[in-house]
């Protein structure tokens, strides 16, 4: 292929008020940098990259896989996306759910393999929503105290004669803003109600919200060692740039013991076992092996005494077909790769610092799936550790090791599809951002230069960034 090569004016960290220099002390910029299309760029999960920009484009399996395993793919497919249905039910292998829950099935807060809705202004209810709660303190293993009545996530739905737990509504309150250019932008803030309590108050609990995102590349997550994703753990900031980089430890309920936490918003969850069989827990309100009590505390009686639809209710094997299915999805190729404005963007990512902790260049170790992950090197965009993303971002809820204010680095692989797979662009850990350009405006903390920086820039430039950030 060929290679372009793209001179462009930026700026030079030396004269950039990024490392702390007043507006006085910034001096003419330097063409240090160039824009370069680099050799296979593009693929960003390696020789597993799936070239596909559809509708479908998270849906699919990794090349390579075998006839049956092709047929495991297809049955872990089925498993995500279909409804399970409440017991008794004639349907035997898909009855279980609830008693209360927040899905029917996987998809709902994952269509199509990809991101779930927020909650909209004054519209009760989502796909793909969930509230996380707890108490101040923590439990036996260090993790979130659980509250009285209701454990450590709402259940929002239930079964026919059961009583849901509660419900949550959203209202927005509209912050205005402005660039140094004069162009003004607007943010949404949410503001959270939780209401119809049916086992006691609510009210003053510590609150996470949470929208499902794109389970796209899971199986090279997995497949990464702690060692690959420790060599980016700065918790002190040694280096003095302004980024730390916190690894999480969180309780493996299958090992027994802390390990480094891998998934979710927070990096909460140790292995995407963990995370497959205790989203069945809590969202779906289905038992497993791992975790064979139906989610009932114990006041709610209805629901403990509820008929139940095995003992699992998802078997060993089906938990197995849906890792399956997690592990060997397909990550998209790139779009616009070559596009001047893109590799601009590029350049503008990495000298504003986003890629310090969107992180890329990983490479898999062993897969309980599939040889074909090991060794696979890919590039998610991010270094899935804890960073202060600043109080406007704060939950102010601690989970494990993450503090109020710390979220995982979201992995940026197949961000600029979203739009064309789930006909929406809301973004960040609740779905606030409206847009690429909102999600960035959001970032404090440790983000904050980086921030200052993105807001400095010409029009032109940002837009070249928000392109770059698109074609991943």
């Amino acid at each position: 292929m060929k290679k372009k090569f793209l001179y462009v004016t930026l700026f030079s960290f030396s004269s950039l008020s990024f490392f702390g220099c007043s507006d006085d002390e910034y001096t003419d910029p330097t063409p240090t940098n160039r824009a370069v299309y680099e050799e296979g760029e593009e693929l960003l999960a390696g020789r597993l990259t799936i070239n596909s920009q559809t509708s479908n484009a998270f849906g699919r399996a990794i090349p390579g896989l075998s006839d049956e395993e092709q047929i495991a793919f297809g049955i872990g497919n089925s498993l995500f996306n279909q409804a399970w249905v409440s017991s008794p039910a004639s349907t035997t292998a898909r009855d279980g759910l609830g008693p209360t829950f927040n899905s029917r099935a996987c998809t709902s807060c994952h269509s199509k393999d990809g991101r779930g809705l927020p909650i909209t202004d004054n519209f009760l209810g989502s796909n793909g929503f969930l509230m996380r709660i707890s108490m101040p303190g923590t439990d036996e293993n260090g993790g979130p105290n659980p509250v009285t009545n209701y454990g450590t996530q709402i259940q929002d739905k239930a079964n026919s004669g059961i009583l849901h737990e509660a419900k949550i509504r959203a209202t927005y309150e509209i912050i205005e803003g402005s660039y140094p250019d004069g162009e003004t932008y607007t943010l949404q803030k949410p503001i959270y109600e939780i209401y119809d309590e049916q086992f006691g108050s609510l009210q003053g609990v510590l609150t996470s919200p949470r929208v499902g995102t794109q389970t796209i590349g899971m199986g090279l997550i997995d497949a990464l060692s702690e060692t690959s994703i420790l060599a980016h753990a700065d918790e002190n900031d040694a280096n003095n740039d302004g980024i730390s980089g916190k690894p999480n430890y969180v309780w493996d309920v299958k090992e027994n013991q802390l390990r480094l936490g891998k998934y979710g918003w927070k990096a909460n969850q140790p292995s995407l076992e963990q995370q497959v069989f205790s989203a069945f827990h809590g969202d779906m309100g289905l038992t497993t092996s791992f975790l064979p009590e139906n989610n009932c505390p114990t006041p709610q009686v209805d629901c403990v005494d509820a008929a139940n639809g095995g003992e699992p209710e998802v078997t060993d094997l089906q938990l197995e077909r849906v890792l399956f299915y997690q592990r060997t999805l397909g990550v998209p190729i790139r779009r616009n790769f070559e596009d001047e404005n893109v590799l601009k963007g590029k350049v503008l990512f990495n000298d504003l610092q986003c890629i310090s902790c969107h992180q890329t260049k990983y490479t898999a170790g062993n897969s309980p799936s599939t040889p074909l992950i090991e060794g696979v090197v890919f590039n998610p965009y991010s270094d899935f550790l804890l960073h202060d993303m600043g109080e406007a971002l704060a939950d102010n809820r601690s989970d494990f090791k993450a503090n109020g204010r710390e979220w995982r680095t979201q992995p940026l692989w197949g961000i600029g599809l979203i739009e064309t797979i789930n006909n929406h662009t809301f973004f960040l850990h609740d779905g606030r951002a409206r847009n690429i350009e909102e999600a960035i405006l959001w970032h404090g903390g440790e983000a904050e230069n980086s921030l200052n920086e993105f807001k400095k820039l010409p029009k032109s430039q940002r837009q070249e960034l928000i392109a770059f950030i698109n074609s991943l």
